[in-house]
């Protein structure tokens, strides 16, 4: 790809996505950012994490939980179980789609492309990209790399940019004179919104491209204004909906590259690893489970439909406690909602990948991904229910199994950890030794699976691994019970509620009762398990109550 022009002459800002650099300047911090991580990937960080677990192990007394405790053996060797067997299935599933089954649906959607000699394919794309307070070296990069895309594209193509300011209509104007000049098949349509959000950005886009009258075997890329899409992006995926006719939407592999530290670097690397995976999985059964903001690709006529704009602009649930919840974020749900309702196939693409600039909101870990997590997490459980509803026999068994499970494994991460403390504060302190150890060593192996994924892991992984678990599974089960705390990362735009200051504090001191009775059942059961509370049998409970005769 190509670059923008800059003060001394015509230079890339973009490389290919598996060697692209941050657009800023590279700076001391960002050199020590990067020799961190490198480091931490290399086999001598690998060797000292493996020393690590040794020397744990050496001082570890591993007869010391099975003569106290048989009852947190099972609990654990239960939970170990459950969810190591459905990772292990995961993986497989990712296998098998990636080696046996993507390979076939590759050939035949390049065969759905080809044409005679000379000849134009009968198409046309659309790429929507949606900006908003986006620093202007990414916006262009972001849409340098989408004009090189739509020269690129088999037929016509249009850039379609939704956007606030207008120092940034400016900029793409410039930007598509520069990459596609005077005498191109590449369109530009420009839609300018009040700052409303992204779902009214995304709407008003919509509404611009029904105007267009697309034809039949026409497609719509939504791209996030922080992501680069490869030039071979139209080439690479169209093919799949001209193959399948009941192709609804389709999604991509992601790369990130982030504006951080070291951490957060990790940390988003880890999270794209194991993306690969589980969308892989649920790619062999045709409905990914989510259809990324960051680069989606749909029908035109699914774009067009106008109960599909009027789902993503505005959306709801009906919650007991909470009535009419009007969502925010979380628009990307909305249209895969709306997908998977309609009996459409979802696939995903291994083989091409977007790249992602990250902005953490904070530059301090711990805040940054509680913001992401709330965000992230509230997004899929507002969505989670309705898409239960829709029953095993519409959306595939497997599907519907992993959407039941988005809801059980917020449980489950954090039930060996109340086991182990339980265990630990009331039995026998080496049970915090030992679980240690178990951890240090599971989460390393699936460290070394995600080798499967990426030609890199890094030795640290391990404990994002277990922070994601554990402290992801802690913002889950809040959310659960506080489904109305929305807000953008980047956006200021919140919901009005409507509400009188005291029916808003009865309905949060509501949601935090439920929450609190959740967790005391949670922790009775786990106590139940370990068998440090027993079930009283009739005739105590009869004796209790005067009914003994």
């Amino acid at each position: 790809m190509a670059g923008i022009r800059n003060a001394d002459g015509y230079g890339p800002v973009a490389a290919p996505v598996d060697r692209l650099v941050a657009t800023r300047p590279a700076g001391r911090e960002a050199d020590s950012t990067l020799r961190i991580v490198a480091w931490s990937e290399t086999i001598e960080a690998h060797l000292l994490y493996i020393a690590v677990v040794l020397c744990v192990a050496f001082v570890t007394p591993l007869d010391s939980l099975a003569s106290a405790h048989s009852g947190a053996l099972f609990g654990l060797g239960f939970l170990a179980v459950w969810r190591y067997g459905w990772g292990l299935t995961h993986f497989v599933r990712s296998n098998i789609y990636r080696s046996v089954v993507f390979p076939k649906m590759r050939k035949a959607a390049d065969a759905a492309m080809q044409t005679s000699p000379g000849q134009q394919p009968d198409l046309h794309v659309f790429l929507l990209v949606t900006s908003f307070r986006i620093d202007g070296d990414t916006t262009a990069a972001v849409y340098r790399a989408a004009f090189e895309a739509a020269k690129r594209a088999p037929g016509g193509a249009t850039v379609v940019a939704s956007i606030v300011e207008m120092g940034d209509q400016r900029l793409i104007k410039l930007l598509h004179r520069l990459v596609c000049g005077s005498n191109t098949k590449v369109g530009l349509v420009i839609t300018r919104i009040g700052g409303t959000g992204k779902r009214d950005a995304l709407a008003y886009a919509f509404r611009a491209i029904s105007r267009q009258d697309p034809g039949r075997d026409d497609v719509v890329a939504v791209i996030d204004g922080d992501s680069i899409v490869p030039a071979d992006l139209v080439g690479r995926c169209m093919g799949f909906f001209r193959a399948d006719s009941n192709v609804g939407a389709l999604t991509t592999d992601e790369v990130s590259h982030v504006h951080g530290k070291a951490k957060f670097h990790i940390w988003y690397s880890l999270r794209f690893a194991q993306r690969h995976i589980l969308m892989s999985s649920n790619g062999l059964s045709r409905k990914v489970l989510t259809l990324t903001g960051r680069m989606s690709m749909f029908r035109a006529s699914i774009i067009c439909n106008a109960d599909f704009v009027k789902q993503v602009e505005t959306d709801y649930v009906d919650h007991w406690r909470f009535g009419r919840l009007r969502f925010l974020t979380g628009d990307d749900k909305s249209s895969w909602y709306w997908v998977l309702r309609n009996g459409y196939k979802m696939l995903y693409i291994p083989d091409v990948v977007v790249a992602t600039v990250e902005e953490p909101p904070s530059k301090h870990f711990l805040p940054a991904a509680t913001q992401l997590m709330v965000r992230w997490f509230g997004n899929m459980l507002r969505t989670n229910s309705r898409a239960l509803a829709l029953r095993p026999s519409k959306v595939g068994f497997f599907t519907w199994w992993t959407i039941f499970d988005q809801r059980v494994s917020m449980w489950t991460s954090l039930a060996g950890l109340a086991m182990v403390l339980l265990v630990g504060l009331f039995e026998t302190p080496f049970a915090f030794l030992i679980y240690v150890l178990w951890v240090l060593t599971t989460r390393y192996l699936l460290t070394l699976m995600l080798f499967n994924s990426r030609r890199r892991v890094s030795a640290l992984y391990p404990f994002f691994i277990y922070f994601n678990q554990i402290y992801g599974s802690i913002i889950k089960t809040y959310i659960f019970f506080h489904l109305n705390k929305q807000r953008w990362t980047r956006q200021k735009t919140m919901l009005e509620d409507g509400r009188t200051r005291l029916e808003g504090r009865v309905r949060e001191a509501s949601s935090t009762l439920v929450h609190v009775i959740a967790i005391t059942v949670f922790i009775t059961i786990v106590a139940l398990v370990l068998g440090q509370l027993a079930i009283p049998d009739a005739s105590i409970l009869a004796m209790a109550y005067g009914l003994d005769g």
